[in-house]
């Protein structure tokens, strides 16, 4: 084996005690374990619990992924922000299809979203652009909050033992199954 891989082994793996999760105790919407699960990396001081990888489709069908801060969850969906031009802004004009992915490693939890994205008003972009701690005051033109509508939304949460559980929440034309 090589050095590297020894090393990588003998990492620690999640801290102790981790939060369990029953399939039978979570909620129907999986929105409402989304806001439950922030809510609780908030509250234990995680940082930056709203970063997630952020994933968009390159013309050529590659994944492209870079990491993002959630800005909000409401019935629209999860909402990120980005410059219209940027290759995110560019590759959703193309492709709406998304996904995010939030690690806590405090926790041991991970949480996927997929769906498509839509482009909100330009009232909601702006003031985004005007509540960043950059701005000058002036409006961006070009600034636009998306909101990813969830159809599947995957959670797990590790354990030591590595024997994780994980649910996979997909939305049909009756509602949320898990």
């Amino acid at each position: 084996m090589s050095a590297l891989r020894d090393r990588l082994r003998a990492l620690p793996g999640f801290p102790e005690p981790m939060p369990s999760l029953d399939p039978a105790d979570l909620p129907e919407d999986p929105r409402d374990l989304i806001l439950r699960w922030l809510g609780e990396e908030i509250d234990r001081g995680t940082r930056q619990p709203h970063a997630m990888t952020f994933e968009t489709i390159r013309e050529d069908g590659a994944p492209d992924g870079r990491t993002l801060v959630l800005k909000d969850l409401d019935e629209q969906g999860l909402h990120v922000a980005t410059s219209r031009t940027s290759a995110k802004g560019r590759q959703l004009a193309v492709d709406p299809r998304a996904a995010m992915t939030f690690f806590w490693r405090e926790s041991g939890r991970q949480l996927r979203v997929s769906g498509e994205v839509t482009a909100l008003g330009e009232e909601v972009s702006q003031q985004d652009w005007l509540a960043r701690p950059t701005s000058d005051g002036a409006p961006n033109p070009d600034w636009q909050v998306y909101a990813l509508q969830p159809a599947e939304v995957i959670v797990m949460q590790a354990r030591e033992d590595r024997r994780h559980v994980v649910v996979r929440y997909h939305r049909d034309a009756e509602g949320w199954r898990h």
